[in-house]
């Protein structure tokens, strides 16, 4: 979305707000206490998720949560791609659909800025809810906007490298500490199998998928977006270095087609037994361990990026500045991120996000795997929170498959991102 346009927007959005608050008065902004009756009484929530496996996680728990208040749940499960324009409308609008959203890493600039989502501090401190029990990086990127809570962390999908156990040792080869023998041992994997075995499927699909996978090769490699002190440093020596490496490993290790792929085409290749590595969420190691949907179980483990850098990504819970009834939004923002509640959801399969989950120890008996995946997440990096997250994440996307199809080189496709980074906030 263009700069001016969102002003624009932010401006409608302030008239919309005073307007309603003239009608209606500031009433539903205090914590409701438990046993209360919610300030209009609703009985009914209706959330907006993405269509994910931790959805149906949390959907298959609901009916404790109706027990217990009365209070019954609807979830609307949508594609992501439509995810954005239907929370921008209601956002837009007096009254708001959803009383709950999640809302992703790249929205929070964007959504904060706006003033769509509803501050949570005071019911927090009402309500006495432990936020640091959640690892620090989630909290800093779907939890915190410049001091102020506007999000719970929801669940997490941090990238890292998963890879086949057996192939890696039949090799001869064990996990690299660096991107530039990680490419080259995946170069070497694929040149001894005759091709027969990718050394890496990859996910070249613009925007989000490209530029999503490049992002780990990026600050494996010491890159950044911005440095400490606000400049622009997407296209130094380290940039360039981590694209070049991400355009070597695309061309010469991956499997035909895999600058289309997407995440559900590399999981099916890595799925089917085709590839010997897989730069992906965390959460997709459990898919591979689910014999009904891969032949490779058993066979896979998550280790850091070589490099030792993730890009860190999330969901948060939030309650829509126009929602009908915020105190009942927040009684299931409590339940819903309860240690019990999150306890379950991670034994079922949940990407968990709160650091006493991860670390409980019958949670780590069903998924051992969490052990890596939380000290992983402890030292990732996130998208930069900004306005114009969105935008960055089109022209990066756009500018790597540029690269990658030899149309410009590293260098040049990162000049032409950092210049258009300029005119971004």
């Amino acid at each position: 979305m263009k700069t001016n346009k969102k002003r624009a927007l932010a401006m409608l959005l302030a008239l919309v707000m005073l307007f309603s608050l003239a009608l209606t008065g500031c009433g539903g902004e205090t914590a409701q206490k438990d046993g209360e009756q919610s300030s209009t009484g609703k009985t009914t929530l209706n959330i907006l998720m993405e269509d994910v496996p931790d959805t149906s996680c949390v959907t298959a728990l609901l009916d404790q949560f109706e027990a217990e208040t009365g209070i019954k749940v609807n979830v609307e499960s949508v594609n992501y791609s439509s995810m954005h324009e239907k929370i921008l409308t209601q956002m837009l609008s007096s009254t708001n659909s959803y009383d709950i959203i999640v809302v992703d890493c790249y929205w929070v600039g964007e959504f904060a800025a706006a003033g769509w989502m509803a501050p949570l501090d005071s019911y927090i401190e009402e309500s006495g809810f432990d936020t640091s029990v959640y690892i620090d990086s989630m909290m800093d990127m779907v939890g915190q906007v410049d001091g102020t809570t506007y999000m719970l962390p929801f669940y997490n999908y941090m990238l890292s490298l998963v890879y086949r156990t057996d192939v890696w040792e039949e090799q001869g080869l064990e996990i690299p500490d660096n991107m530039e023998d990680y490419v080259e041992a995946c170069k070497q994997i694929t040149a001894n199998t005759s091709g027969s075995m990718a050394g890496a499927v990859m996910q070249g699909l613009r925007p989000d998928p490209i530029a999503m996978e490049w992002c780990n090769y990026l600050f494996s490699c010491g890159g950044d977006f911005y440095d400490e002190n606000g400049n622009n440093i997407i296209n130094n020596e380290a940039g360039v270095k981590a694209l070049e490496l991400y355009v070597d490993n695309m061309t010469n290790s991956a499997p035909a087609g895999a600058a289309g792929f997407g995440f559900d085409e590399a999981f099916n290749v890595m799925a089917q037994g085709n590839a010997a590595s897989y730069v992906t969420y965390n959460w997709m190691l459990p898919r591979l361990e689910n014999t009904d949907e891969s032949s490779v179980a058993g066979l896979c483990d998550i280790t850091p990026m070589p490099g030792g850098v993730s890009l860190n990504a999330g969901w948060g819970w939030a309650i829509p500045h126009n929602a009908a009834d915020k105190d009942a939004s927040w009684k299931f923002l409590q339940w819903v991120e309860s240690f019990d509640v999150c306890k379950a959801r991670a034994i079922a399969g949940g990407s968990p996000t709160r650091s006493d989950v991860m670390s409980d120890a019958e949670v780590l008996e069903a998924c051992p795997y969490l052990e890596t995946v939380k000290t992983i997440m402890e030292d990732s990096k996130m998208i930069p929170i900004m306005e114009d997250a969105p935008q960055l994440i089109e022209v990066l996307g756009r500018e790597l498959s540029e690269a990658v199809a030899g149309a410009k080189t590293p260098q040049e496709a990162l000049d032409t991102l950092a210049k258009e980074m300029a005119n971004m906030k």
